[in-house]
């Protein structure tokens, strides 16, 4: 299988980064070490090459207005500058994938954008699924990652070192906040489109950049002490912060409503969008599962796939589990019913064969102060 390679391969390569398979590309999955990685994001910062990811560029009339049939977020309470993250859905709510829509803005009333950041295993599948649902809508589909770089900064650090990096302030900027910043020649007279997002439960910037510039600010980066991070410390940052992985946490055989994404569905809105009535009977009746939060006993840690037991029967299955090296201790998310889904609730998960105790704990495992 020929894997596609981020313009950034090399330089990962030279920098130590040991690279592994991912979605169709080739990745680091770390560099220094990932307990390294992770806690220089916890307390520095740390820098990501997430090239991989998709970026689908949508233009023309009214494209928010269009998109609206497929997401369960209300679009209109976004404007220019500002993004949200919001799920596609299946006609029975299930999910498709998990995004990120920023609005553009217009240059006119009949050209209006938004970007669109999707998983990078689930690239192809959403492309068909856009283009099956918004054919015949006059909008136009554009790769805007062609020929580019897409970097996350992350950490406490990550705005002071961006900003003397780019040698511009980027206040009044806020979280899901976005902006293309000006062609200046601290970046070789390009733009760079920057946005306040992450994947990581700390401050941080995602940067989508020419592929040379991007090769520069990298290096720069770096100068400046940041530390690059791999795939493994993207992993344990997010779990620790309960940020779902799109098929392991969530999949076409979950909705919001089960995954604790309630709070991305507007039922309130008139607009009618796929899956809507899966998600209003869900509503009235109530979830059969729930994704929990699990902390183990011991060091025992609880993979993909491991079965959830309460006493010896198997209830539910862990979607992701790793040990936390900013608590210290392991952690993992599973899918239970909902009536042994409250907090407090202790289960036992089965692993290689032995069993082990865990106790249902509160959402997210860390939160920054």
């Amino acid at each position: 299988m020929n894997l596609s390679r981020s313009p950034l391969h090399q330089i990962c390569l030279d920098a130590g980064g040991r690279m592994v398979p991912f979605s169709g590309w080739e990745m680091p999955v770390q560099f220094s070490g990932l307990i390294n990685e992770h806690m220089a994001v916890r307390k520095k910062v740390g820098l990501f090459d997430i090239s991989h990811m998709g970026v689908i560029k949508l233009e023309g009339e009214n494209p928010k207005d269009k998109l609206q049939s497929l997401v369960p977020s209300d679009l209109n309470r976004i404007g220019p500058g500002e993004a949200c993250y919001t799920v596609l859905l299946n006609s029975d709510g299930g999910i498709i994938d998990d995004l990120i829509i920023y609005d553009l803005g217009s240059q006119n009333q009949k050209h209006e954008s938004v970007l669109l950041v999707i998983n990078a295993s689930r690239t192809i599948n959403d492309l068909n699924w856009l283009n099956k649902h918004l054919e015949n809508k006059n909008l136009t589909f554009t790769n805007a990652k062609e020929n580019k770089v897409f970097l996350a900064i992350q950490g406490p650090f990550a705005k002071k070192t961006l900003e003397t990096v780019l040698d511009q302030s980027l206040e009044g900027i806020p979280r899901f906040g976005h902006k293309t910043l000006p062609k200046n020649t601290s970046h070789n007279g390009n733009s760079i489109f920057l946005s306040r997002t992450g994947y990581t439960g700390e401050e941080g910037f995602e940067l989508l950049l020419e592929a040379e510039e991007g090769k520069q600010l990298w290096l720069r980066l770096i100068k400046e002490g940041v530390i690059p991070c791999g795939l493994g410390a993207r992993d344990t940052l997010r779990l620790e912060a309960c940020m779902h992985l799109y098929g392991n946490d969530l999949t076409t055989k979950t909705t919001p409503f089960e995954a604790g994404l309630g709070w991305l569905i507007h039922l309130e809105m008139p607009s009618q969008f796929i899956g809507r009535n899966a998600l209003e009977q869900q509503a009235k009746d109530g979830i059969k599962k729930r994704l929990v939060g699990l902390k183990l006993e011991d060091r025992a840690i609880a993979r993909h796939g491991y079965p959830v037991l309460k006493g010896n029967m198997k209830v539910g299955e862990v979607t992701s589990g790793t040990w936390s090296p900013t608590l210290r201790e392991a952690i993992a998310l599973a899918y239970v019913p909902a009536e042994l889904s409250e907090l407090g609730t202790l289960l036992n998960v089965e692993i290689r064969d032995k069993i082990y105790k865990a106790k249902i704990v509160r959402k997210p495992f860390y939160q920054k102060a």
